[in-house]
């Protein structure tokens, strides 16, 4: 009985995923914004900038467009298998001679679907401020050897950048000069790798001690085409009427990484926008689910049951009512009074899934998208959220995921960085929610510290 109701939600899924398929050719959506990794390398010219490709640092982390809005949130909500099944009982209240009105089935199925995308456009709408903030956001570059601020969306290949100390860095940059004589920058990349400790850059050694404006003018970066491993660069540095220089990740500051310890670093940009690591490392922001919702579209399983029994259990009854009612119609010589043949099955069929489909509650999923939403909010406004050093609050980017924060099982930490003595020790552990302490060579349990516990017991 449970492998024919999952076969049943199976169907449904398989039902829905050809109508998306569908809807995916049509609309022809970009599901990533991943830039796949070409063979070969490209040559970018340092200080030369090629004036189409101005607004290549421009970055974008939202889903949708005013113009587009529509019909991918639809096809994204009509993924989801609840919503599937709501859209093709309202299709067969439409098409089929309905005891009832249609606008009883289409009237909640669009509340439904409207709530959903007020929530999600608005929640893509504070997406669309957080990329206007970036890409307007100013940077300095050096042209012609004077220190100019441009937005950060106009840096292109080719662009020099200036970044001063305690800055982020904009783009994908080949360092050429820093501040002071050794020809070191130091940067951390804990928006990266989540690494807090400090890492040092090196200007290519030909270049040590050069500022912006005594730059050798036809410098050219060879490198490869973008890769998504941040830990993975080479290229080659070409500097006129010298020998070429190998260059590998001891010479690239990273998008996301900060400038500390040096009060500004000089470097021209290879990679912008999408090309980035760190975009290449983003996930496409797509629907998620989470797992209280997995777990109440598992009891569709019960109710699609129960919904068949009732559905046929209402077809036999009426089919035995109409054949005593005939009998008593065929004594007086009237005609036929309840359809006949596969249609007529169909028609009655259909007629009680109108009648009985509420059994599916919409409200819930209207009410789960309600509370997620303000939870979303609630979380933002909580105090105790805020950072202490900047004053800002939490955001929930997806209020999809609330509820997870309130099921986490498994705790994972890890030591990053370098240990001083590179040695930890073993203080304490938590298993089944009974704490244990190491104390003089042996583990005890909170509980009692009189005699050791053996934990593999």
């Amino acid at each position: 009985m449970k492998d024919s109701g999952v076969s049943v939600v199976n169907f449904l899924e398989r039902l829905r995923e050809c109508v998306v398929s569908c809807c995916q050719l049509v609309f022809c959506f970009c599901r990533s914004n991943r830039v796949s990794a070409a063979a070969g390398t490209r040559l970018v010219e340092v200080g030369v900038v090629d004036e189409s490709k101005r607004k290549h640092n421009k970055i974008k982390t939202s889903k949708y467009t005013l113009l587009m809005f529509l019909p991918k949130n639809l096809m994204e909500q009509f993924r989801r298998v609840v919503n599937f099944y709501f859209l093709i009982v309202t299709v067969i209240a439409i098409f089929i001679d309905s005891p009832v009105s249609p606008l009883t089935s289409i009237a909640p199925l669009s509340f439904m679907v409207l709530v959903t995308a007020v929530k999600q456009g608005y929640e893509d709408w504070l997406r669309h401020m957080a990329d206007n903030k970036v890409n307007n956001q100013i940077v300095e570059i050096v042209y012609k050897g004077v220190i100019k601020e441009v937005r950060n969306s106009t840096i292109a290949p080719g662009s020099l950048v200036r970044v001063k100390r305690g800055r982020e860095v904009p783009a994908d940059l080949v360092l050429l000069c820093s501040a002071g004589e050794t020809g070191r920058c130091y940067i951390t990349t804990a928006n990266l790798d989540g690494e807090t400790n400090l890492k040092t850059l090196r200007v290519p050694p030909t270049l040590v001690g050069y500022t912006a404006d005594i730059i050798p003018q036809g410098i050219r970066i060879e490198v490869p085409q973008p890769v998504a491993d941040l830990y993975t660069f080479y290229g080659r540095l070409e500097i006129p009427g010298l020998d070429s220089l190998a260059l590998s990740t001891d010479n690239i500051m990273l998008r996301g990484s900060r400038v500390k310890n040096t009060e500004w670093a000089i470097g021209c940009a290879v990679y912008t926008g999408e090309e980035t690591k760190l975009a290449l490392n983003s996930k496409y922001t797509g629907n998620k689910f989470s797992s209280s919702e997995s777990a109440v579209n598992a009891f569709l399983v019960t109710l699609i049951y129960l919904l068949l029994f009732e559905m046929v259990g209402s077809l036999v009854a009426k089919i035995l009512i109409d054949i005593r009612e005939q009998k008593r119609m065929d004594v007086v010589g009237l005609p036929t009074v309840y359809p006949v043949g596969v249609m007529g099955v169909l028609q009655d069929l259909f007629s009680f899934l109108l009648l009985y489909y509420y059994i599916i509650p919409m409200s819930l999923y209207v009410t789960i998208e309600l509370y997620k939403f303000l939870g979303a909010l609630f979380i933002g406004w909580d105090k105790d959220l805020r950072c202490e050093e900047t004053g800002r609050p939490a955001v929930a980017n997806t209020s999809d995921l609330n509820e997870e924060l309130g099921q986490v099982e498994v705790l994972f930490s890890d030591k990053t960085g370098t240990l001083t003595k590179n040695l930890m020790s073993f203080k304490a552990c938590s298993i089944n929610g009974q704490t244990y302490e190491e104390k003089d060579g042996k583990l005890y349990s909170s509980a009692c510290f009189e005699e050791p516990v053996d934990i593999f017991q």
